[in-house]
C-alpha cells in the first residue's frame, strides 16, 4: 500500500484512515477510532485520499525512502 502523493522527504511513517485519506508522519503516529494522530508530537502532512480501507488499521508502515 502506498499514498497516491509522495510524502516529503522529513516523513518516516505512512498510514491510512478508515475513510480513504493518507497521511504522513514525522513520528510514529497513535490509532484512534477511525484514524491515525500524532498525539501533537512531530509533523504530519495530508498525502492524498484512495478508496475508503476497512483494513486501515494495517496500514501503519515505516517509511524509508531512499532519495
Amino acid at each position: 500500500m502506498t499514498p497516491p502523493e509522495a510524502p516529503p522527504e522529513w516523513v518516516r511513517w505512512i498510514a491510512q484512515d478508515a475513510d480513504g485519506a493518507w497521511w504522513g508522519y514525522s513520528v510514529e503516529p497513535l490509532m484512534a477510532h477511525a484514524h491515525w494522530y500524532e498525539n501533537e508530537v512531530g509533523d504530519c502532512i495530508a498525502l492524498g485520499r484512495t478508496a475508503p480501507n476497512p483494513d486501515w488499521r494495517d496500514s501503519l508502515q515505516r517509511w524509508l525512502d531512499d532519495r
